[in-house]
């Protein structure tokens, strides 16, 4: 069960990662994966806590097809250029050609704000707030299991407003007390907030806000974007309503999403060269309790121990694993797993009422008494949750720089990545250079326009913003 270090190949010790760990493998078709129990059970934790968190702003949940017909990508032409690539077609079906190509969703905007022009007819029926759970095609050349494959899941937001204001509000709520609170509270990483450049941008967007996180190895991972649509889908689709001034008016849109590739940056955010650390609100299993014993005596004894335990911790995702393997092989594999606290509890330990814990965030051992499991086992679960994200937090301190000009930022950038902040006179010149000569691309600008002292560490003029640059997945 040897896994590559992160420091020997970082894509090699992934990749062994998800594989050992059992949580996705390539399936039949070039870039599409099978997602394991394990992996599913880690994006089910994540998708539960967004639900939930959707729900609570006062969105709801709906379906809408994976077919979409091309005449409505086409109808929007910023859209449809920029995923263009990456759709996927059917021209045949039932054994015939089809009258009229149908695009397997890259995206749901379009069949979205086409139904939109059905459902609006006031300004009394607005705002519109929906969100679906569902699956995307998008054909990649390049593909890594779960950051970026030819079909992953996620949840997509489509809200419909009165206002600009309103959808502004909107766009930003969803980025700062959805997902930045997710990625924060939950997966325990430490993200970036602020705007995309207009390069950087969702096809057809007017602002697109994101969350950036930092990975292990100095690579950034967009983990979340909200979009302001302006009115660009509205007109497209002709979704108009009747204004309180009794006149028509175009309706303001947001869409907003996170997917599978989530998982892959909880595996990168908090890995280690033993494999999976897991936020324990993410954990399919947070302790695993590995009894202990020689004969068929003990382990009825240290199996009875150890239901006893589990039955005492109640809510806590509980796995007692008695299979015929060495005791060291289950630690390896349980630790590789990122399985957040192990027990270990043998016929020596009931005579003196203890058990051996074990905490995987910081790879030490130490023993608890049998009688406080009930209590010691919610507060070590609670404070490994808080230890990983000071960890990332301190990671990210010790990664972050303001370089003194482009040499500088370019050297740094070859050397082991990081974030790297500093002046930006506005000009996609400079942006392209940067992009074009190291790779890294401006992750985000602050979340409100301001001018930013100094000059630009690219061109050296006067700088219009602060920009955070940054390689990227």
């Amino acid at each position: 069960m040897k896994i590559p270090t992160q420091t020997e190949d970082f894509p090699a010790w992934y990749q062994e990662v998800v594989k050992t760990a059992e949580l996705a493998e390539p399936s039949l078709v070039r870039g599409t994966m099978v997602i394991r129990p394990y992996g599913f059970a880690i994006w089910e934790a994540i998708q539960s806590g967004l639900d939930a968190r959707i729900k609570k702003t006062g969105h709801s949940n709906l379906y809408f097809p994976m077919f979409i017909p091309m005449r409505l990508l086409e109808k929007e032409a910023e859209h449809v250029e920029g995923f263009a690539p990456e759709i996927a077609v059917v021209t045949h079906a039932g054994g015939e050609k089809l009258d009229e190509p149908i695009a397997i969703r890259p995206t749901s905007e379009t069949i979205i704000w086409a139904t939109y022009a059905k459902w609006l007819q006031s300004y009394r029926d607005l705002p519109f707030l929906y969100n679906q759970w569902a699956n995307v095609v998008r054909w990649e050349m390049r593909t890594r299991l779960f950051l970026r494959t030819t079909e992953f899941l996620w949840q997509e937001g489509h809200t419909a407003h009165e206002t600009e204001e309103e959808a502004l509000k909107e766009a930003r709520m969803i980025l700062l007390d959805v997902y930045k609170e997710s990625a924060e509270q939950d997966f325990a990483l430490p993200v970036l907030v602020g705007r995309k450049s207009a390069a950087e941008r969702f096809a057809g967007a007017v602002e697109t806000y994101a969350i950036e996180a930092l990975m292990r190895d100095g690579k950034a991972l967009q983990a979340g974007t909200s979009h302001y649509l302006g009115q660009n889908f509205a007109k497209a689709y002709d979704v108009m309503f009747q204004g309180r001034d009794g006149t028509k008016q175009y309706a303001y849109a947001t869409s907003w999403g996170v997917s599978t590739r989530l998982v892959g940056g909880i595996i990168m955010g908090h890995g280690d060269d033993k494999g999976l650390r897991l936020p324990p609100k993410l954990a399919p299993i947070q302790l695993v309790i590995v009894p202990i014993y020689r004969s068929d005596d003990e382990r009825s004894g240290v199996l009875e121990a150890a239901n006893r335990i589990k039955e005492s911790l109640g809510s806590t995702r509980v796995h007692i694993d008695d299979r015929e393997a060495r005791p060291g092989f289950k630690f390896n594999e349980w630790e590789l797993k990122g399985v957040p606290l192990r027990l270990e509890i043998g016929p020596r330990d009931l005579e003196i009422s203890q058990a051996v814990i074990f905490r995987r965030d910081l790879s030490e051992k130490e023993n608890r008494p049998l009688d406080q499991l009930t209590n010691d086992v919610p507060e070590l679960l609670q404070d490994i949750q808080q230890t990983l994200f000071r960890q990332a937090v301190k990671f990210r301190e010790e990664m972050t720089f303001r370089p003194t000009s482009y040499s500088e930022m370019r050297e740094a950038l070859a050397d082991g990545g990081g974030f790297h902040t500093g002046g930006w006179c506005g000009s996609p010149v400079c942006e392209e250079k940067v992009k074009t000569e190291t790779k890294a691309t401006i992750l985000v600008l602050p979340l409100d326009a301001q001018a930013a002292e100094g000059d630009c560490l690219v061109c050296g003029q006067r700088s219009a913003e602060q920009a955070t640059w940054a390689l990227s997945y």
